[in-house]
C-alpha cells in the first residue's frame, strides 16, 4: 500500500510503502472490542479492602458477664460496634487482572492501524519544527485539516520540540511507537505517524512473527 508523505507544514515529501500485513488487515469489531475491553480493565486499580470481623486480631474472650450489665451480650472485642473492631460490610478486594493472549492483542493493533489507514491516517517525514511554538503548530494543524482529536506517534522517542509545542493544544496527544495501542488509536479522529514510527511498528510485528 503506497501512501503519500508530507511535512508538518503540509508540503509533499514523497511516498512510503506500507506493509499490507500491518496496515491492510480487514478490521473485525469483535477483536477490537476484546482488546479495548482488556485495556480498560487493565487500567482499573485494585480497591483497598477493609478489615472485617474475621480479619481483626483481637481477643475472643468474653469480657463481661452474660447478664446484669444492662448492655448487650458480647463474646468478642472484634465486633464492629467496638473501637478497633472489624468493619461491617466493608469494601472487598476486587482484582481486575484480565488476560488476553499476545496474538489477539497484536491482531487488534493491526486492525486499529488498518482502520485508520482507510480513513484518518497521515504520514509525515518527521516532527522537527522550524518554529517550535504552540501558535505556529496550531496554525499548521488547521492548515492540514487535522481537526478534532489528533494522535501523533513518533519513532523511538517523541521529538522534544514538538512535544513541548503541542503540550497546550487541546485534543492533541503524542506517543512513542512503543506506546501505540488500540484504544488511543481508535479514540482519536486523526492518526499521524512519522516514517520512523511506521518503521518501528512494522519491525515490531516482524520480530513477533506477525508480518511477512
Amino acid at each position: 500500500m503506497k501512501v503519500k508523505v508530507q511535512k508538518i507544514d503540509g508540503k509533499a515529501a514523497g511516498d512510503v510503502e506500507l506493509n499490507d500485513a500491518v496496515f491492510g488487515v480487514e478490521p473485525r469489531a469483535d477483536i477490537l472490542h476484546r482488546v479495548v475491553t482488556w485495556q480498560l480493565e487493565s487500567r482499573r486499580a485494585t480497591a483497598r479492602p477493609t478489615r472485617e470481623r474475621s480479619d481483626v486480631a483481637r481477643t475472643g474472650k468474653k469480657f463481661g458477664k452474660q447478664k446484669g450489665s444492662g448492655g448487650a451480650r458480647h463474646g468478642a472485642r472484634s465486633a464492629p460496634i467496638f473501637i478497633g473492631g472489624g468493619k461491617a460490610h466493608g469494601a472487598r478486594k476486587r482484582d481486575f487482572n484480565p488476560s488476553l493472549n499476545k496474538k489477539i492483542r497484536a491482531l487488534g493493533l493491526k486492525m486499529a492501524l488498518s482502520t485508520k489507514a482507510k480513513d484518518g491516517l497521515v504520514i509525515v517525514d518527521s516532527l522537527e519544527l522550524k518554529d517550535a511554538k504552540t501558535k505556529a503548530l496550531a496554525t499548521a494543524f488547521g492548515k492540514n485539516g487535522w481537526n478534532g482529536k489528533v494522535l501523533v506517534i513518533d519513532g523511538e522517542s517523541v521529538d522534544a520540540s514538538f512535544r513541548k509545542a503541542s503540550g497546550n493544544l487541546v485534543g492533541v496527544n503524542v506517543l512513542p511507537a512503543a506506546g501505540a495501542n488500540v484504544y488511543d488509536i481508535l479514540n482519536h479522529d486523526t492518526l499521524v505517524l512519522t516514517k520512523d514510527a511506521v518503521a518501528k511498528l512494522e519491525a515490531r510485528f516482524a520480530l513477533a512473527g506477525g508480518a511477512k
